[in-house]
């Protein structure tokens, strides 16, 4: 069984933000398998799911995804090495995507805190990324919508992330 994580944050005001691109491939993964998210408070997920395949967006905010990550490892008795996450990244240009099976976190702190929660950084990623702003926080870059434009070059990179994800289930 593999279980896939989206990052992002939860609530409407952070639907379209460049952090929440993990949730954009999980909804577009979604559609193509056909499940329906249900919340489950015992992991601090929605999850959506079938026999081979878990799809979960934590509702921890990102700088606790490991919280969330850990439970649902605990929960369905998985290990690290079932575990794909999808995630926003700084350091790729808008629209690059890069398949990952171990690594630092980069500076990204939700990885960071599942490289925390999991006491290791041996499991698979999928980084999309959103590019960084030319000035200003990147803090508050990730948390800001995507321009139209942006989005619109963003999608074929949404979609090759579910075909990646698609040949490994």
């Amino acid at each position: 069984m593999k279980l896939i994580i989206g990052l992002g944050n939860p609530g409407l005001k952070y639907t379209s933000t460049r952090h929440n691109v993990g949730w954009k491939v999980l909804d577009l993964l979604n559609q193509e398998l056909g499940f329906s998210f249900k919340n489950n408070l015992r992991t601090e997920s929605e999850i959506a799911k079938n026999r081979e395949v878990i799809l979960a967006r934590p509702q921890t905010f990102m700088n606790n995804s490991g919280r969330s990550v850990a439970k649902l490892l605990k929960y369905y008795d998985l290990t690290p090495a079932d575990l794909i996450v999808i995630h926003d990244d700084l350091d790729l240009p808008l629209g690059a995507i890069r398949h990952r099976s171990t690594g630092s976190s980069g500076g990204h702190n939700g990885v960071q805190s599942i490289i925390d929660h999991l006491s290791t950084r041996d499991f698979s990623r999928i980084k999309i990324g959103i590019g960084r702003p030319q000035s200003g926080d990147p803090a508050s870059y990730v948390l800001k919508p995507f321009p139209k434009t942006d989005l619109a070059e963003l999608q074929p990179t949404l979609k090759k992330a579910v075909d990646l994800l698609l040949k490994e289930l």
